[in-house]
């Protein structure tokens, strides 16, 4: 979990400041370059019933894209994010542009999230905060890249953007 706080620490409720400080090692500045911490909670992808695994080819790409893809995965097996692997279930990546002309490498998970039974919706999580008096809003950055996935062409180790359940695993 990263923690960015707003410049002005005086408009936090009392005490806050203190316990930000007292557990500043929980909410590092920066994402670290290497698998995050086992937290109690581990991705895991729940199938219907007879449900087949998608095994999709990769999308065609150019030389160019083709060059982007092997750095960006490259990158990845780095930081222990992924790492190669033998499966039945396989989705393709895609590159997409960001507006500052670099490159955001994603999963094309739509097969998979197709056949994904549903956990609960954010909405009943949201209800549990019922009668609660202090309230806080963290933005998780890289959120969806720091829970672990159970099970380490190449597998995440950590849970991907764009599966079906992943926003809900972040609000537990």
């Amino acid at each position: 979990m990263f923690l960015h706080v707003s410049p002005s620490l005086n408009a936090l409720p009392i005490g806050m400041n203190n316990f930000l400080k007292e557990f500043q090692d929980v909410f590092p500045k920066n994402v670290p370059h290497k698998l995050p911490y086992m937290r109690g909670i581990e991705y895991q992808i729940y199938l219907t019933l007879r449900a087949t695994l998608p095994n999709r080819a990769a999308y065609r790409a150019n030389p160019k894209e083709a060059k982007e893809i092997q750095r960006k995965v490259g990158k990845l097996i780095k930081k222990g994010w992924v790492r190669e692997c033998i499966s039945p279930c396989a989705m393709p990546l895609i590159l997409v542009p960001k507006n500052d002309g670099t490159w955001r490498i994603c999963t094309d998970c739509r097969p998979i999230n197709k056949i994904t039974a549903l956990i609960p919706y954010s909405d009943d999580l949201l209800n549990e905060l019922h009668g609660s008096i202090i309230f806080s809003k963290i933005h998780l950055r890289n959120g969806y890249r720091q829970i672990r996935t159970k099970f380490g062409l190449y597998e995440w180790l950590v849970m991907p953007f764009g599966l079906t359940n992943a926003p809900n695993t972040l609000m537990k």
